[in-house]
């Protein structure tokens, strides 16, 4: 609410020039031009922004007006960090002398930034919308921000381990943390309690405000469709750790009467929307920062499998490196890691991302959903047939990628994932497994796994934490003689470790503690957390 300054000269002659029975201040300095802010909550504009702000946050994504902010907001939170280790993105430059995140010497402002981006940027809107909804009595807006705070938040707990959740946004000195269990079984019931609120607006013919959604633009059965499915991922992470409360939320996402994600336009995706067109961050830091690079371990797997997203993935390459592919066209993808050696002119003019500027940011596709569904119908037949859904999964990869190939040919391939050699790195062929659903249980889970990573690509985010969850897929190491003694080449970073900021006071020291004895008692990149019993 803008001020304006000439208070006392119209309170002071008010009663004599304008017969005022009595002056009221906050009337005389409200700016008659300007909403607000209980206007903007009464005609939902408060609310709705919260919205679109949450939104851009669930992974950081801007606007040409936004410049490079949010990209560099992206980069360091995720792209330097997770893309990396997930096997999808490698880079063309370095940093620290090649001592980063993606050699495993975890840097504490890169750290902060995947903290505060998946959780502290949603904290206030998200708290800011439940006000307003609590006041207001409609409630719709709130269950659509406690998805979108979920949808964050699962990111932050999967990276780090315990955070503040059922205590989160109270007026206290020290908010404490939540074991990683409490947090899980937290969001499974957010979430029902969520779709039990928009179900309504789906028997209305509602919508959620949608000239604020740039995700779906209001559609509460997209929104439900996108919380069930996102309700089956958080379920098939603690299959092995806890299978009782798994398959309990497998079996609720499944058989709600809206379901999952089965079509491609179901996908919960950034990209246009709300007014915006948003930059994809990827594309951006290989195009103008000559950074991103498609990674040999993608290459591996798509080259090997003769797949036809290979061209759909990566771009080709002039260098004179460069390897022919199953395709005769020819591709450079860079190692991962970052060694001291890697420069932008030694892999400048290696396989960009096949993205541009108008690429969506992905939060899920319907692809991985069926792959989901696959897993959960590999150990509990009664959630379906795991073969059907398994090549369900792969259909629709190719029809969210616009790719055509004869999936029976595919599927019975004896093509599996090849070595790599390339600019002085080798690396042998990660696994033997072959497209075709059979073998044992867990060779099969291994298939499952393997056609998962590949259609989620670029989501690097989730595909690091399925990674460490299953052991798949099987991807090549980083540089051996470049990588922190303190995280075996073989195991990986498994978690990040919690900001320095998080002890800056004696309080907040003694609430982190307590969240690291919830991890065994170390705060070290190489803790597993709750769910990763690989």
């Amino acid at each position: 609410m803008k001020k304006i300054i000439y208070k006392s000269l119209v309170c002071a002659g008010a009663l004599s020039l304008l017969m005022l029975p009595s002056c009221n201040y906050e009337e005389i300095n409200t700016n008659p031009y300007e909403m607000t802010e209980e206007m903007a909550i009464m005609d939902g504009v408060g609310v709705g922004a919260l919205i679109t702000t949450m939104e851009r946050f669930v992974f950081p994504v801007g606007t040409q007006a936004d410049r490079t902010d949010m990209i560099n907001q992206y980069q360091t939170a995720y792209l330097l960090s997770a893309d990396g280790w997930s096997g999808y993105i490698a880079e063309a430059n370095t940093w620290g002398e090649g001592m980063n995140n993606l050699s495993y010497y975890l840097m504490d402002d890169w750290v902060s930034s995947t903290y505060r981006n998946s959780y502290t940027e949603l904290l206030s809107p998200w708290k800011k919308i439940k006000e307003s909804c609590e006041e207001t009595g409609n409630m719709a807006p709130y269950a659509l921000a406690q998805i979108l705070k979920i949808s964050g938040w699962h990111k932050t707990l999967e990276s780090f381990g315990p955070i503040p959740y059922t205590h989160a946004g109270e007026m206290a000195l020290v908010i404490p943390f939540d074991s990683e269990k409490d947090v899980y079984n937290a969001m499974f019931a957010d979430l029902q309690d969520a779709i039990a609120e928009l179900m309504p607006l789906i028997e209305q013919g509602g919508t959620v405000v949608p000239e604020f959604d740039a995700v779906y633009a209001g559609d509460a059965r997209k929104w439900v469709k996108y919380a069930n499915s996102l309700m089956l991922r958080l379920a098939m992470r603690l299959r092995e750790v806890d299978e009782t409360t798994s398959k309990q939320w497998v079996g609720t996402a499944l058989n709600h009467p809206v379901g999952v994600m089965t079509a491609a336009d179901d996908a919960a995706q950034m990209s246009t929307g709300a007014g915006y067109v948003f930059v994809n961050n990827i594309a951006y830091c290989a195009q103008n920062y000559g950074e991103a690079r498609a990674c040999t371990s993608m290459y591996a797997y798509l080259n090997g499998y003769q797949d036809p997203r290979l061209a759909a993935y990566m771009m080709t390459s002039e260098s004179d490196e460069a390897l022919t592919g199953y395709d005769g066209k020819k591709y450079a993808p860079v190692p991962p890691g970052a060694p001291k050696s890697h420069t932008k002119d030694k892999y400048g003019d290696y396989s960009l991302p096949n993205m541009t500027s108008s690429t969506p940011t992905y939060w899920m596709k319907a692809s991985e959903v069926y792959f989901l569904r696959a897993e959960a119908a590999l150990y509990w037949s009664e959630f379906g047939d795991a073969a059907s859904l398994y090549q369900q999964g792969i259909e629709m990869s190719f029809q969210e990628n616009g790719v055509s190939a004869n999936i029976n040919g595919y599927l019975s391939s004896n093509n599996r994932p090849q070595a790599v050699s390339i600019g002085g790195y080798s690396a042998g062929a990660p696994t033997t497994a072959t497209p075709a659903f059979e073998g044992s249980q867990e060779q099969k889970l291994e298939k499952i796994m393997i056609q998962k990573w590949i259609a989620m690509y670029p989501n690097g985010q989730e595909a690091w934490t399925e990674w460490r969850r299953t052991g798949y897929p099987k991807l090549n190491p980083i540089d051996e003689g470049s990588a922190s003694a303190d995280v075996p080449t073989n195991t990986g970073i498994l978690r990040m470790v919690y900001p320095l900021s998080f002890s800056q006071s004696s309080e907040d020291a003694a609430n982190l503690q307590t969240a690291i004895s919830m991890l065994g008692g170390q705060d070290i990149p190489t803790a597993r957390l709750w769910w990763d019993c690989d």
